[in-house]
């Protein structure tokens, strides 16, 4: 920055080139880092570097009416915060992109000036591009991926010890298993360490990093499943096809962690055995569900009391079922780990538009689904967008009816200090002028002190930038403003000595800007992020819980012979996930708000997690009805009307426990086993879903599991009840 400071300066002699050259340098250099080679960096900059000319042009032109300039500044502010959520390259750019609008805006010109604008913009924005490509260019790394590899891996390795013993038995081979066990636990508790390490995600906004967090819910998912259906006592007659299936769900697992850390190099061939791996798996599934309902039943044979016999039949199928449960999540782990890994190797300009990996949504489609899920009032991306729009818009009225001298100052301090509440925008404005206040007083005296001498001031000037560009993440906020301040103090007395009043002026805009953003925060949602995420967290669980009951009834038709074609509830997932994606973002907006978190990271993320869960439920039990082939013969009538009021009991408690997280009722009890509505059931199984040879037959197979899935969901409450009474307690 000083470098081309000097030439727009000493060189070309331009004032107006100077400034848009000193605050490119910052935006383009201070507030943003984009991600990936360094190719995919320095077409992004350029992109970036265009876009902000575009934004230089834009604020020129409505910069000389008060109306114009605010109109300007509400649909800039909004559109460009907004649309973040269709494309992660734009999220991450959004603060340069609006500081490139904001600076013209507040500092009024005539249109003859747009080219000196321009000029000095894209002279700071080829700087830069210079700058990120021989300084230090080491790509971005990825800190979850890593620890997530390591995890499917031991996840993998702990499944093969499991299924070595299980066969062949012995206490070494049993050692084995539990050391494995051991380190899997360690390397998903690591990965869980990592991930809620920091109030910042230690990840990005990219369809790569997205898809890498829901990998974390599933994973941690997984593990629930694994640590529920690992072995605790030896068979005696191992079943050789469960054994197959969780061997084969092992080298998925391996496959997926070959392919993910592959992915940075783009390479298809790991992707290619990862799709190989997934055909086996699939294959696996299917001759152990053929096994489950032709191989006779014949320790379980059908003598005596039909509910004793239907009890073992039941007790017959759990190993297959906690088999075909593993092998599902497997599955959707494999599948997000391809997305990921697709996402990798698209090309830049595909990134740039949002466009997904070949075989995904298409780019439109996304884009208008990513938009349409948070044009919703819940969407915690809404509320930000519209509070800084709002709050920039405002600042930029008071700037100029006030007549403030630097009116970019006051925007400048409202971007600053505005927050996700009104409390954390009050603390911000207390930092924010306490920084400004000490950065005055420091910059003042070395501006006394050194006088006119301007030599002096260049030889600062570096270091100056330096400190201000480490202050706010190496020290605090209150420091980076104190160091911008300084900054400012000698950028503006190298281009126009002014003395240390000027410093004056930066505490009087920035309070003012302050005062603005409190104001925007006590209209706009004051709850903030903590309030925002108890809504999405209780309706993603009424979505969540709505899809999984929808998906019984859907199973339950298909059970009937006399019912006309069942319509699988696409449009129920489909809301479910838009759910899920709001969560996720206010979640991440919650681990980013300033301040000491209220309830324990670790039990927040079990709540969001525990969504992820009903989710899978409800897809698991979608997945086994899809495609099963006609209506068998014969009343299912009895177990359809078990599963369907399990489901509703499941739906009922679960929409009482989304209103115990807004706030409206009490956090319920976790319902505990019905063991009546299970003798219905096993009474309806003996009835209705046995064949006269003593085979299960694979509606029977299916109904049976879909009870496993939905008492999954149920045992899941157990682990929800603590953590959102303690939420509650806290609030």
């Amino acid at each position: 920055m000083p470098a081309m400071l000097a030439v727009g300066d000493k060189v070309i002699a331009n004032p107006v080139m100077s400034l848009f050259i000193a605050f490119g340098s910052f935006a383009m250099l201070l507030l943003v880092d984009f991600a990936g080679s360094r190719l995919d960096r320095l077409r992004a900059q350029a992109s970036l570097g265009i876009a902000c000319a575009a934004m230089v042009c834009l604020g020129t032109l409505v910069s000389r009416s008060t109306v114009v300039a605010a109109i300007g500044m509400l649909v800039v502010g909004f559109v460009v915060l907004f649309s973040g959520v269709v494309s992660s390259v734009i999220a991450s750019a959004s603060t340069p992109l609006l500081l490139a609008f904001i600076l013209p805006v507040t500092v009024p010109g005539p249109v003859s000036e747009i080219p000196d604008r321009v000029a000095g913009w894209g002279l700071a924005a080829a700087t830069s591009a210079i700058a990120i490509t021989v300084l230090w260019p080491s790509p971005a790394t990825y800190p979850v991926e890593a620890r997530a590899v390591a995890a499917c891996r031991a996840i993998a390795a702990r499944i093969r010890a499991e299924v070595a013993w299980m066969l062949d038995g012995g206490d070494e081979l049993e050692q084995e298993y539990d050391a494995a066990r051991t380190r899997a636990d360690a390397a998903v508790g690591a990965l869980d360490k990592l991930f809620l390490a920091t109030p910042y995600r230690p990840t990005g906004l990219s369809t790569r990093a997205r898809a890498e967090i829901r990998l974390v819910d599933e994973l941690r998912w997984l593990t629930t499943v694994v640590l529920r259906s690992g072995l605790r006592t030896r068979p005696a007659n191992p079943d050789h096809s469960i054994a197959t299936l969780k061997l084969a769900a092992a080298d998925v697992l391996e496959r997926a962690a070959t392919a993910l850390a592959a992915s940075a190099a783009r390479s298809p061939g790991a992707a290619e055995e990862l799709a190989a791996a997934r055909t086996r798996l699939r294959g696996a599934l299917h001759e152990l569900e053929v096994q489950t309902t032709t191989r006779p039943l014949d320790q379980q044979r059908m003598s005596g009391d039909p509910r004793d016999a239907a009890t073992r039949v039941v007790t017959a199928l759990n190993p297959s079922f906690r088999a075909q449960e593993l092998a599902y999540i497997t599955e959707q782990i494999a599948a997000n780990v391809d997305f990921a890994a697709a996402a990798a190797r698209r090309t830049w300009l595909q990134r740039l538009l949002g466009r997904q990996p070949s075989g995904f949504t298409g780019p439109l489609a996304s884009a208008r689904e990513r938009a349409l899920a948070h044009l919703e009032p819940s969407s915690s991306w809404l509320h930000n967008s519209m509070r800084a729009a709002a709050g920039l818009t405002l600042a930029v009225l008071v700037a100029d009816l006030l007549s403030v001298e630097h009116g970019f100052w006051v925007v400048l301090g409202a971007l600053s200090v505005l927050r996700s509440n009104a409390l954390s925008t009050g603390q911000s404005v207390f930092r924010g002028i306490g920084g400004t206040t000490l950065g005055f007083i420091i910059g003042g005296a070395l501006v006394a002190l050194i006088g006119t001498n301007t030599t002096v001031l260049w030889v600062i000037l570096p270091f100056a930038v330096l400190v201000a560009g480490l202050a706010p993440s190496a020290i605090s906020f209150a420091a980076g403003q104190a160091a911008f301040t300084t900054t400012l103090l000698v950028l503006y007395n190298v281009l126009l000595p002014a003395g240390w009043t000027l410093g004056l002026v930066r505490i009087e805009d920035v309070a003012l800007g302050g005062a603005v953003s409190v104001a925007v925060g006590l209209l706009f949602w004051p709850r903030g992020a903590s309030g925002d995420l108890g809504r999405a967290l209780g309706r993603a669980y009424v979505d969540s819980s709505s899809y999984l009951a929808e998906t019984v009834a859907y199973g339950v038709a298909c059970c009937d012979p006399t019912a006309t074609a069942a319509t699988a509830p696409r449009a129920l997932a489909l809301q479910a996930a838009a759910s899920s994606r709001r969560l996720d973002d206010t979640f991440r907006g919650y681990l980013t708000e300033r301040g000491a978190k209220q309830v324990p990271l670790a039990e927040m993320a079990t709540l969001v997690t525990g969504v992820a869960g009903v989710r899978l439920a409800a897809d698991a039990v979608l997945e086994l009805w899809d495609g099963g082939g006609p209506p068998p013969a014969g009343d299912r009538s009895a177990a359809g009307r078990e599963l369907l009021q399990a489901a509703d009991h499941l739906r009922s408690w679960y929409d009482r426990f989304a209103a115990s997280l807004a706030g409206a009722a009490d956090v319920p009890e976790a319902l505990p086993p019905d063991s009546v509505a299970d003798g219905r059931l096993i009474d309806a199984v003996a009835t209705d879903l046995q064949d006269g040879d003593g085979h299960a037959t694979a509606t029977g197979v299916r109904v049976i599991w879909t009870g496993d899935h939905l008492d999954a969901v149920r045992r899941l409450q157990e682990g929800l009840v603590g953590p959102a009474r303690s939420a509650m307690m806290k609030a």
